[in-house]
């Protein structure tokens, strides 16, 4: 496992990826990029982030759904997933935590709070990601 967590960002805007991808390896954060929701879900199977920051409005699938199948998968399921969105209203905050996310952060967004807000919800992505490698471990067994 990596001693830098790795975080996918996964926005339509290449402008977006870039700024959260500068941003978050200022911060020593490893951070992988997806641009529609078929990629993303692909990026989380390959790479198991510690996090993911998912836009709400992509082509193809849109974040709510994309945040749904992964909430339904056990393997991703302690993910936690930070939406973005352009909308800021409470309905549309409220279909985010229905869907799964577990915050919620509107654009434009603050780089400082952007920051604060990843940092939270690493503080302990090892202990987390632990239980998944356990099945992998040789098991030794006594002769008796």
């Amino acid at each position: 496992m990596s001693a830098v967590p790795t975080v996918l960002v996964v926005d339509d805007s290449p402008t977006v990826r870039k700024i959260v991808q500068m941003t978050l390896q200022r911060e020593n954060i490893r951070v992988i990029a997806a641009g529609d929701g078929l990629s993303a879900l692909a990026s989380v199977a390959d790479e198991m982030p510690a996090l993911i920051l998912l836009d709400v409005q992509l082509p193809r699938m849109d974040g709510y759904q994309i945040c749904q199948i992964i909430r339904k998968n056990l393997q991703f399921r302690q993910i936690p997933i930070i939406m973005l969105s352009g909308k800021d209203g409470l309905f549309d905050k409220m279909r985010g935590r229905l869907a799964g996310s577990t915050e919620y952060i509107t654009k434009p967004f603050d780089s400082a709070e952007l920051v604060q807000t990843v940092k939270k919800h690493l503080a302990n992505w090892q202990e987390r990601a632990l239980p998944r490698y356990e099945g992998m471990r040789p098991r030794l067994r006594r002769r008796g």
